[in-house]
């Protein structure tokens, strides 16, 4: 897979607030509120505010105390130590689309046998819904995670295989805890993608191979097709999702529209099917939480796509009604 980036290189402060507010948003409406009682607000802002100006270079270790619930953005080095019980304790991790994440644990100082434990995952996971999802990810999902307390080594180390990882941990005494070491990686085969931004542009390319990549948009978006190339093409518009039709699916080589309010992109609603190659522009508007361009391959062709995004303005946004799936998202 290659995904070409062609968005600005860093995520402002702004963007960054709003990625997190979004994050507050979605574990409230999944039951994760005890992540955030346990923190003040101004806490959990302070790990994407604080020095998002700053470069990230060879000679500067970004370092701060780690939040019970956290978003981290930059590289560096964090670390815990429990003032008092923290039973439910998360922080999301999030790089560059052209980057994966490797977290390293070390000087661990929690008790195994009391309950305490400190695992890491390859993605985002939010009560049981999981980006990328099952069947976008090539592991099965009992390799994604990585348990400290299973391991027990002085060391524990987890390596992403997209731009999103995240830690989770439970620890019952006070003054126990633990340092975590955030380091980026170039991705030369970038697949499975969080945005960072409401707006950009990107080509992704699965070359020969069987699997799913997903591209997420956090924000209701405009999105255009800018290219699209299928090595087997046998329609030529684009198919907006009806009930009882099967769409592209059946084809093996595709591109799927995805709108909802969760993170599992298997968990969304599929808004439109494109399985036709065109340098044309093909658009749709999803007002959706969470927006999605999935290409499937079947392995037997190069498939490539690119695309263009952009947020809606507020008079572009559906309106709410009870008992519709419009309180979801709403598509032209």
């Amino acid at each position: 897979m290659l995904l070409r980036r062609e968005t600005h290189s860093s995520m402002s402060m702004a963007l960054r607030a709003q990625l997190f507010l979004f994050l507050i948003s979605l574990s409230s409406r999944m039951g994760l509120s005890r992540y955030i009682e346990d923190n003040d607000a101004s806490d959990g802002l302070y790990s994407l505010l604080s020095l998002a100006q700053k470069r990230e270079s060879e000679d500067f270790i970004f370092r701060r105390p780690l939040r019970c619930l956290d978003m981290l953005a930059m590289a560096g080095s964090f670390t815990f130590v429990a003032s008092r019980p923290q039973l439910a304790c998360a922080a999301f991790i999030i790089a560059e689309p052209d980057e994966v994440i490797s977290l390293e644990l070390s000087d661990v100082n929690i008790d195994c046998s009391a309950g305490d434990f400190i695992k890491m995952f390859d993605g985002w996971v939010l009560k049981g819904e999981k980006f990328p999802s099952i069947q976008d990810h090539l592991l099965p999902v009992h390799q994604r995670y990585t348990d400290y307390c299973s391991s027990m080594a002085p060391a524990v180390t987890s390596r992403s295989s997209q731009n999103v990882a995240m830690i989770f941990f439970s620890i019952h005494s006070p003054d126990s805890g633990f340092s975590l070491t955030v380091r980026k990686l170039q991705n030369p085969f970038p697949c499975n993608i969080m945005s960072q931004s409401p707006e950009g542009s990107f080509t992704m390319v699965i070359p020969h191979q069987r699997r799913n990549c997903s591209f997420s948009i956090i924000y209701p978006v405009e999105i255009r097709l800018t290219e699209l190339s299928l090595g087997q093409a046998k329609s030529n518009k684009i198919s907006p999702k009806k009930e009882g039709w099967s769409g592209c699916s059946g084809s093996g080589d595709y591109v799927g529209l995805l709108g909802g309010n969760s993170l599992d992109t298997s968990k969304m609603f599929p808004v439109a099917d494109l399985c036709f190659s065109t340098s044309g522009l093909a658009q749709m508007k999803i007002g959706c939480d969470n927006s999605v361009v999935r290409l499937v391959s079947s392995g037997n062709y190069v498939n490539r796509v690119s695309f263009q995004y952009r947020l809606l303005e507020n008079n572009e946004l559906p309106k709410t009604q009870e008992n519709s799936l419009d309180n979801i998202c709403t598509v032209e």
